[in-house]
């Protein structure tokens, strides 16, 4: 995406599955159109910050979404509260717009799409977080992509 946001090349957008564990980072392409996984990294604050920093410069990101886990209701539980202090503290750390973005069953959705490719258990482990935020990054970029279709009638 440009650097005007209109979807014409040069930047992207990172995608950013928050646990309490793990973080998984997806990164899209720079018309944004299609989300790819790019890193499961330890939830520590002494190389989290940097790693994430690194990647946004690194890869010209010009947002960030976070996902936002809801219950099954639509409501917010301490998961989205969790999603939000993280929300809140990497704003405090660039200027760079973050959205939130509802990420239900976007592990789910990960986790069969592994299965389905024949990845190994241990393997899923070590990957799930970052496929899970290429699926919660990748619908945030099909919605927008609909939503400016519907605009342009």
């Amino acid at each position: 995406m440009s650097a005007t946001g209109d979807g014409t090349g040069g930047r992207r957008v990172l995608g950013i599955d928050v646990g309490t564990v793990r973080v998984g980072l997806a990164v899209s392409d720079e018309t944004y159109t299609l989300a790819t996984p790019l890193a499961t990294i330890p939830n520590d604050s002494r190389t989290m910050w940097a790693r994430i920093t690194h990647e946004m410069e690194d890869r010209d990101v010009d947002r960030v979404v976070i996902g936002l886990p809801r219950r099954l209701d639509g409501n917010e539980g301490d998961a989205s509260e969790h999603a939000r202090t993280f929300a809140a503290e990497l704003g405090e750390r660039t200027a760079i717009p973050i959205e939130l973005w509802d990420e239900r069953f976007t592990t789910t959705i990960a986790e069969r799409s592994l299965i389905e490719s024949g990845v190994r258990r241990k393997r899923r482990r070590e990957v799930i977080d970052a496929v899970a935020a290429a699926v919660l990054l990748q619908s945030w970029l099909d919605a927008r992509r609909i939503a400016a279709a519907r605009a342009a009638r």
